[in-house]
């Protein structure tokens, strides 16, 4: 049944995403915006679909109300239009609806109403102008002799309150600059920053201080600690959120903070951390992340006490990571450049995908070229560019350097500075001299896999490596590339666990996972 309705859904908009084959099959590649539930003796169910900033247009389809298992439909910041079917309060499992942001007109279904005052479904309606929330918007006015003169009335308070605000935010500037405070923008009504008046973040879910206290049960577990402030664990409704909260005094957090949420606007992949919405209330500013449950792969590849990662693990997550990565700078225009890639930026949810994080540093290449040459150095000692260092010039290669480390990380385990007698060098360093010196690949690879792996595909993996460190950077590869040879070498470690090879001696029960090589050609897919 679900297959049947993902089908006609896709039928109705035109296929804007890449929707192909079984929706939720395999489990861990199921379709983009689709979350499914996977029960041992039953199908799998579509619990979740989010189609938000999708440019559907038209009705809503009739379809989504054969997907009866459905919890959380997210259709926001399109262009859709007509009236809110009734077919919607009708659908039993729903508890999450955002239509926020569209083009509805008509009167909302009552029973939709209804169940929003009950609590039994969360509702989000703002941002269409047109709709009404009740009957009594579409019953007829009847003409006064008085009613001449209310659009008059209406012009002279609606200037009245115009002067007002304009003298509020005279006097709060005012109050700002005695401050003496950073450079900031004073925020009235929506996010803005530097002086623009654009509302960065019109598209997300505005949550009040108040929401954020409850949501974090009055900011009681840190989960990190930052530059711009420190993240709270934290429950939004029945699902769980990472709370990042901007710390007054953090003049460079509060400019990492602005270009993170100006380009979490942006993007969407599943291999990128999404943001759920944002605080701007008074002086408090805070965004709304998914929480992934497994932290960040630091920590848990040097916690050998943790979820212990195989070499088959270890070579997903590093393709989740170049996946996010290549969307950054093939799938966006203009491309953008993360420039702080490294392990603690790659986080891990329940099932150990990995998303990229931490967007502060970020920025577009059509940055003005004089800026491009002159930006200060700015990353993380060990995953930074040496190239970048010298020059001063960013580009996409300077991640690809950065990615190239975090993939010598995975494979050998070891941190960014290994100890040899009484010098430190770096990890591509060390790779080097245990290259030209034993030549045996188990003495790279992390001790700790205790050579449970496929040989073959670990001497790609490294090599896929050295060739990111390399210099100069027009010789590295493109992140696109790094994709398509991590495939391969993946599909060969699944292809040894399965009988198919004979590089190592032991025959590990391991689930196929279908990995179309010939991708070089390719566009990432956003979500």
């Amino acid at each position: 049944m679900d297959v049947e309705a993902m089908d006609a859904i896709k039928s109705s908009y035109g296929g804007g995403k890449i929707w192909q084959g079984d929706p939720c099959a395999p489990q861990n590649y199921s379709w983009e915006g689709l979350t499914c539930s996977f029960q041992e003796f039953d199908p799998p169910k579509i619990v979740g679909l989010n189609l938000s900033s999708s440019n559907l247009k038209g009705a809503i389809s009739v379809s989504i109300s054969n997907l009866k298992s459905l919890e959380t439909l997210d259709l926001s910041n399109n262009s859709l239009s007509g009236a809110v079917p009734e077919f919607l309060a009708s659908m039993t499992s729903l508890r999450f609806l955002d239509l926020s942001n569209n083009n509805f007109s008509g009167t909302l279904p009552p029973t939709l109403v209804t169940k929003s005052n009950e609590g039994s479904l969360t509702l989000r309606l703002d941002g269409n102008p047109i709709l009404c929330l009740s009957n009594t918007c579409n019953q007829p006015k009847t003409r006064s002799k008085s009613s001449v003169r209310v659009p008059m009335i209406a012009a002279i308070v609606a200037v009245i309150c115009i002067l007002l605000a304009l003298v509020v935010v005279f006097l709060v500037y005012k109050k700002k600059i005695f401050r003496g405070g950073p450079d900031r923008t004073i925020i009235v009504a929506g996010f803005h920053f530097g002086g623009s008046s654009r509302d960065i973040l019109k598209q997300k879910q505005w949550f009040s201080y108040s929401e954020i206290i409850k949501m974090t049960n009055n900011f009681q577990k840190v989960i990190g600690v930052g530059g711009f402030g420190t993240v709270y664990f934290g429950f939004l409704d029945d699902i769980q959120v990472a709370v990042k909260m901007l710390s007054p005094s953090s003049s460079q957090g509060y400019k990492e903070f602005k270009a993170e949420a100006q380009l979490l606007t942006r993007v969407h992949h599943k291999n990128l951390t999404s943001l759920i919405g944002y605080c701007n209330d008074g002086d408090h500013l805070g965004l709304v992340y998914e929480y992934m449950a497994n932290g960040n792969l630091e920590a848990v590849i040097s916690n050998a006490h943790a979820h212990f990662l195989t070499w088959k693990d270890r070579l997903k997550i590093a393709l989740d990571a170049a996946q996010g990565l290549d969307y950054l700078h093939n799938g966006c225009k203009p491309s953008i450049v993360h420039r702080d890639v490294k392990p603690t930026n790659i986080l891990l949810n329940e099932n150990f995908q990995a998303k990229l994080a931490d967007f502060g540093l970020s920025r577009d290449s059509l940055a003005n070229e004089q800026e491009y040459e002159s930006t200060v150095v700015a990353g993380t000692l060990g995953y930074l560019d040496p190239e970048y260092c010298r020059t001063q010039r960013i580009s996409e290669k300077s991640d690809v350097y950065s990615f190239g480390v975090v993939l010598l990380r995975i494979i050998t385990g070891k941190p960014t500075s290994v100890s040899t007698g009484d010098t430190q060098i770096h990890v591509s360093g060390w790779v080097e001299q245990l290259i030209s010196t034993s030549g045996d690949v188990k003495t790279i690879v992390d001790e700790r896999l205790q050579g449970e792996f496929d040989i073959n595909s670990a001497w790609m993996a490294i090599e896929l490596a050295k060739s990111c460190v390399s210099s100069p950077s027009v010789n590295r590869p493109t992140m696109s590339q790094v994709v398509y040879d991590l495939k391969q070498c993946l599909q060969m470690e699944i292809a040894n666990n399965n009988g198919e090879g004979h590089t190592r001696g032991r025959n590990a029960e391991v689930s196929s996972i279908f990995l179309p090589l010939d991708t070089r050609s390719e566009q990432p897919s956003a979500r």
